[in-house]
C-alpha cells in the first residue's frame, strides 16, 4: 500500500479503527441548543410566526384586556381576509423567487369591473363577477408574460404594470364609487354572517363572516395543489434553483407563467372579498400600503424571499400577526406611526431570521 505521508489519511484509507472512529464521531456529533432550533425552524418554517403570534396575543392582552374580547377578535379576523388572500397569491410568486408590486391595483381593477358592469351596464351578477376574475387573470398573465417572454426581472415587470393597471383603473372608473344598494347579494357575499357565536350583539359576539370561510377554503385548495400535485413540486423546484429545475426537465417558464396567472385570479378574488366586506366599490377602497401588507405577511410568515422555501400556513399566520400588531397597538393607544414602525421591525427581524435559517448545515 502506498504511504501518503499522513497517518490520519493512511488510517482512513486502510479502514483502521481511527478512521472509522472519526467518521462515526462526525455522524453522531451533538448539536447545540441553538443549532437544534435552527434545524427545527428550517424544517418547519411556520413555527417562527406561530411563536410570534402567541407572544403578541399575550402581550397585547396584558396591555389591554379588551383585545381578547370575542367582538374585537371577530373584527380583527375580518380585517385579515383581504390581506390574507392577496398574500396567498403573493406567496406563490415569492416561492419562485419573484415578487409582485401590482397586487393592490389588480384587486381594485377587478373589483371595479365587477361592480360597474353590474350596476351601470346591467350585467347579471355572476357574469360581472366572472368578468372581474377574467380581468385578474389577464393582469396576472401580463405580469407572467413580461417575466417569461421578455425575461424582465419580476420587480421591474410588476413595477411597470403597477402604474399601467393603476392608470387603467382610474380611467375606467373616472374616480366614481359604486354603493352597496346598487350591487347584488352575490357581490356582497363576503359580508354575510352564516354563524355567530356567543351573544347576538356587542363585545361578546363573535361573528364568522362568509369571507373568512372563503379565505380558508382558498388556502386549503392552494395548499393541496402545492403539496399534492406535480405543479406544486415544480413551483418549489423552480424557486429553489431554476437552472437545476430546467436541467431536470421542468418547463420553468411555463411554471412561472402559470404562477403569475393563478396569482392574478387570487388577487381578483381578494378584490371581490373587499367589495363584500365593505359594501362599497371605490377606487380608493384599498390603501396605498396594500402591496406592502401582502409582502409583509408572506415574509413574516417564514417564506424565503430567495424562493423555494415556505408554507401557506405561515403566510396565514403572518397576515394574522400583521392585523394583531395593528389592532393591539391601536387599543394600546399607540400612534399610527408607531404601528408602521413595529411592522417594519418585524419585517427586518423576519428576513434576518430567514438568512440565519438558510445557513443551516446538514
Amino acid at each position: 500500500m502506498t504511504d501518503t505521508g499522513s497517518p490520519v489519511a493512511d488510517d482512513v484509507a486502510a479502514g483502521s479503527p481511527a478512521g472509522g472512529s472519526a467518521a462515526a464521531e462526525f455522524a453522531n456529533r451533538k448539536y447545540t441548543l441553538l443549532e437544534r432550533a435552527q434545524h427545527l425552524l428550517h424544517a418547519r418554517s411556520y413555527l417562527s410566526p406561530l411563536i410570534v403570534l402567541v407572544l403578541s396575543y399575550l402581550v397585547f392582552t396584558l396591555l389591554n384586556d379588551r383585545f381578547i374580547l370575542p367582538g374585537n377578535q371577530a373584527t380583527m379576523i375580518k380585517s385579515v381576509v383581504v390581506v390574507a388572500i392577496l398574500a396567498l397569491g403573493q406567496t406563490l410568486i415569492i416561492l419562485t423567487a419573484g415578487i409582485d408590486l401590482s397586487v393592490g391595483f389588480i384587486a381594485l381593477l377587478s373589483m371595479m369591473v365587477m361592480a360597474k358592469t353590474s350596476a351601470e351596464q346591467g350585467w347579471s351578477p355572476w357574469l360581472s363577477i366572472l368578468a372581474g376574475l377574467v380581468v385578474g387573470l389577464a393582469c396576472g398573465a401580463l405580469n407572467g408574460a413580461l417575466v417569461t417572454k421578455l425575461n424582465l426581472p419580476p420587480f421591474i415587470a410588476t413595477l411597470g404594470t403597477f402604474g399601467i393597471i393603476q392608470a387603467t383603473m382610474l380611467l375606467y372608473t373616472k374616480g366614481k364609487t359604486v354603493l352597496g344598494p346598487d350591487l347584488s347579494e352575490s357581490h356582497l357575499i363576503a359580508g354575510n354572517i352564516p354563524l355567530r357565536l356567543g351573544a347576538e350583539r356587542g363585545p361578546d359576539s363573535f361573528a364568522i363572516y362568509l369571507g373568512i370561510v372563503i379565505m380558508l377554503a382558498l388556502y386549503a385548495a392552494v395548499g393541496f395543489a402545492l403539496s399534492q400535485t406535480a405543479w406544486g413540486r415544480h413551483v418549489y423546484a423552480v424557486g429553489d434553483d431554476a437552472e437545476a429545475a430546467r436541467l431536470s426537465g421542468i418547463r420553468v417558464k411555463r411554471v412561472l407563467f402559470s404562477v403569475y396567472a393563478v396569482a392574478g385570479v387570487l388577487f381578483a378574488i381578494g378584490g371581490w372579498m373587499a367589495l363584500g366586506l365593505n359594501s362599497v366599490a371605490s377606487p380608493n377602497l384599498l390603501s396605498d400600503d396594500t402591496n406592502l401588507a401582502s409582502i409583509t405577511a408572506v415574509v413574516i410568515g417564514g417564506t424565503s424571499l430567495f424562493g423555494g422555501r415556505g408554507r401557506l400556513v405561515g403566510t396565514l399566520l403572518g397576515a394574522l400577526i400583521y392585523a394583531t400588531f395593528d389592532r393591539g397597538l391601536s387599543l394600546a393607544g399607540a400612534d399610527q406611526q408607531w404601528r408602521v414602525f413595529a411592522v417594519g421591525v418585524l419585517v427586518l427581524l423576519a428576513v434576518s431570521v430567514d438568512q440565519w435559517i438558510r445557513k443551516v448545515k446538514a
